[in-house]
This record gives structure tokens, sequence and C-alpha cells, in this order.
């Protein structure tokens, strides 16, 4: 695959500009304080989903990228990327190993989102498993780019404790503001959160994020960080599929199950979203997990085919049915177990 065009400036009729606030140019003298030890790993901050973006002048907001989350450490012996589950794909992302090494810093630790953009410049999750080979597939991605939104470590120096708005302040030292590289900057967005959303939506995108401005950075869950989607995106255990002749792969639809507790609960099909080469792979990672018998109740299906359910499907949904099932879903792709694939929890 050859490397995607420049892409087109994103919500471009923003009111306000799309980028970070100026900043100063760094001092070079570093400040006479005791070293840290770089850690070996640091668990990374999950942000929590939300119906509508926060209010307040407390809260910043930038593009949330639909990719795969990364550390990238840059460390004295050279360059470790880490996947969020804290696996090291180094080798499959050559290019933003490259510029890692460019970087004007001696130790970090960067957080972001590898994504490979489209031709109007949205990320697009399905372009990005297509050139890693697909789900377990092993092999180098050179159109893969890293969005930077964190720096936790910065020449010997444990940011963690730090509030946000000094991380980012140090990050584009490093990662300046509408730079094109391998590794470009996620701009801080001035404009109102439920405009922003809104623009966002329009232009195709996953959606937005909010962070507290004043917040240090702390691993898991904890609602400093919050997600708001323009679509619902989840992962599903795939426990089974209906075979059709008519359709790529011969899958007619994927049968998908979500957590609730210790079992799997049946939440419905999905028959979109497949090409002819997607559908191809996942079929024949599905034949290698074929049972008797189905995980989960399914209900009377006609031409179904179980699996054994340890593969996990993103699918794209608007909402659900009254009786629990998926609104209008759509195959996005298979998530990787090393990228901590979760199956969405029932309430």
């Amino acid at each position: 695959m050859t490397k995607s065009p420049k892409p087109k400036p994103l919500l471009q009729d923003a009111d306000k500009p799309v980028r970070s606030r100026p900043r100063k140019q760094r001092d070079p003298a570093q400040p006479n304080l005791p070293l840290d030890p770089l850690p070996d790993r640091i668990e990374p901050c999950l942000a929590l989903l939300k119906a509508r973006p926060p209010k307040g002048d407390d809260w910043v907001y930038e593009i949330k990228w639909d990719g795969y989350r990364l550390s990238v450490h840059v460390e004295p012996t050279g360059i470790r990327i880490l996947t969020r589950g804290g696996h090291d794909w180094t080798h499959r992302f050559p290019a933003i190993q490259q510029a890692a090494l460019w970087l004007p810093v001696g130790t970090a630790i960067l957080d972001g989102e590898a994504v490979v953009l489209d031709e109007q410049g949205r990320p697009d999750f399905g372009l990005l498993q297509q050139s890693l080979g697909g789900r377990g597939g092993n092999k180098s991605s050179s159109d893969a780019i890293l969005f930077a939104f964190d720096l936790l470590y910065f020449d010997g120096h444990d940011l963690t404790q730090s509030d946000l708005g000094v991380r980012r302040y140090l990050l584009e030292s490093l990662v300046p503001p509408n730079a094109q590289g391998d590794i470009r900057l996620s701009e801080e967005v001035e404009a109102d959160g439920d405009a922003l959303l809104r623009i966002a939506c329009e232009h195709g995108l996953e959606g937005i994020i909010a962070k507290r401005r004043d917040a240090p950075y702390r691993s898991g869950r904890l609602g400093d960080w919050v997600k708001i989607k323009c679509i619902q995106s989840d992962g599903f255990a795939i426990v089974g599929y209906e075979k059709s002749s008519a359709s790529f792969g011969g899958i007619g639809r994927l049968l998908l199950a979500a957590r609730k507790g210790d079992e799997l609960i049946y939440v419905g099909g999905v028959g979109t979203g497949f090409n002819e080469r997607s559908a191809a792979e996942l079929r024949e990672q599905m034949d290698k997990l074929i049972i008797g018998k189905p995980a989960v109740d399914t209900g009377r299906k006609r031409n179904a085919v179980f699996i054994d359910p340890k593969l996990v499907a993103e699918i794209e949904y608007r909402a659900w049915t009254h009786d629990g099932k998926l609104r209008h879903p759509s195959f996005k792709g298979l998530r990787e177990e090393q990228d901590s694939a979760a199956v969405y929890e029932l309430v």
C-alpha cells in the first residue's frame, strides 16, 4: 500500500481554529531536579464513555482517533513501541519507530494512537488492519502514523503527577503543531464541546475526547478523560455465522454476543461492513474455531456455523432495540488480543 495523500484539514469550518494554543519556545536550560528512573511501562489512562461533552473551562477537547493505542518509549538503547496491553510491537511500526529516533529528546514516553488515514484525512480502522496483515497477522505497517496526545516522561523526569497543561507544553516542544511526519500532534481544539461534536460527526469522525486541564495522568478509567462518540462502537464476541452463497466469504451474518457477568448473551447479528478481503480473512480465522454446540443460545438459525468465542469484532451501531439487540450494526474489523480487546459488558 502506498502512503495516503496529504489529508485535507479536519473540522475546517469550525468557528474557532483547530489547533493548540500558541506556546512559547521551551527554555533549553533544564531545571536542576533529581532524575526519575525511566519506567518499563505505564498503564494507560482510559476515557470514560459519556453521552454528551462536559461543560466548563476546566475541560479541553481533542479529536478521537480510531486506531491502536500505543506508547512510544525513547530509551538510551533505542525505541520501544508498546500496545495498550503491554506487548512489544516495535517491529510492526517502522515509520513511527524511525520518527521517534529523530525526536529532539534523550528519553521520553509518548502516549498516542496509531492510525491509517483515508483520502479525506480521516482515520480508517479497516485500512490500519489491512496494513498490518489483518488480525493475527505479523506484517509491518509503513502507512501508520502516530497522533501523540500526551507525554508521560521527559528527559529524566516523570510527568505523570504534572497536570495536563504542563505535559502538553513539553509535548509540543517535541512534536510541533501542524507537523506532518509519521509522529504528529493530536491538537487541542478551541471550540464549544457540543459544537465540536456536531462538526466531528458531520466530517465522519468517530467522536471527540474531553480531558481535565489540571488533572495528573492516572492509569485506568477514572473520569479524567471522557469520550463522546458520534456512533456507538464496541467489541462483541463472535459466536458463529450464518452461511450465504451470495455474500463475501460465504458469510451472511456474524452472530454476536456481549458479556454479562461470567456469561455471554446473544445480541444479534451483523451482515454489513465486509469487503472481499476482510470477509475471506475472517472466514479463514472462524473456520479454525468451529464447534459442534453453540456457546450461547442464539435462537433458531438456518445454515448457522458455531465457533469458539475467541474472536472479538469491533462493531459500529446506532442503538439497542427494546429486546436487547444491536440496531443498524456494521462490522469494522477484528480486535487484537495485544490491544486488550474487550467484550462489551451489559449492565
